[in-house]
């Protein structure tokens, strides 16, 4: 299993929101590269950034962060947000990005999922899953929808994604813990890889979802507030 550092990137800055709410907003650095190489010197070898501008607006803004991560550091990036059209994912392939994250879209314009399949296959894909009380999230979490979690992932699947990333939005940047039995719900459900996400913050949290099956954990506030150390969390699961 991987345990996978996020950096998400707002208004240049590197910042974690509570519970998705973007006004709810630490800063933790000022610069998304350096932030990016301080994970790398502890040990990631990929990374999760998200675009929050993006996310929320649908527009792809934080894309010189996102390319300067990629030429100063030898890390997999895995990025999401504002990756609305094909165009934009076409536009981080080149820049070197490993896996692009999609959530708004695989909701509302799932042909831009089959498109982006086509062209850069099924392994450049991520699904992601983020859920409110059962219900998928859009928009940077700002918008529900009545399209469940299930529901998604299982229309997903026809469309040939093999991998979704899944976010209990009330556990996010909580530093309590992840929604586990949720997870191994969609872990019995489905036979994508899963990437779990949202209230990681121990190495028993890590452990436990090691033991659950998942493919990888990303891990946010807590190793921005000390709370988790990264070196411990990539060790717990070697």
């Amino acid at each position: 299993m991987q345990v996978i550092p996020a950096i998400d990137i707002r208004g240049g800055r590197c910042v974690r929101l509570f519970q998705g709410d973007y006004e709810k907003e630490t800063v933790y650095a000022d610069d998304p590269v350096e932030t990016a190489r301080r994970w790398v010197n502890e040990g990631a070898t990929n990374l999760h950034v998200i675009d929050l501008d993006g996310a929320k607006d649908g527009i792809a803004s934080n894309t010189t962060h996102i390319q300067n991560i990629c030429r100063r550091t030898e890390a997999k990036l895995q990025v999401g947000g504002g990756i609305r059209s094909l165009e934009i994912a076409n536009h981080y392939k080149e820049l070197g990005v490993s896996r692009l994250i999609l959530g708004t879209t695989a909701v509302e314009s799932p042909e831009i999922i089959s498109s982006i399949i086509d062209k850069h296959g099924s392994e450049s894909v991520i699904i992601s899953v983020d859920a409110k009380d059962g219900f998928v999230a859009l928009d940077g979490w700002t918008r529900g929808s009545e399209v469940t979690v299930k529901d998604l992932i299982r229309s997903m699947t026809e469309y040939g994604v093999v991998r979704c990333m899944y976010t209990d939005i009330s556990r996010d940047g909580t530093l309590t813990e992840p929604n586990f039995q949720s997870i191994e719900d969609i872990i019995i459900a489905t036979d994508m890889k899963i990437i779990a996400a949202g209230g990681i913050s121990t190495v028993k949290s890590i452990k436990h979802l090691y033991e659950l099956g998942v493919e990888a954990a990303i891990v946010g506030k807590a190793i921005y507030t000390g709370d988790l150390s990264l070196r411990e969390a990539l060790n717990a699961v070697e």
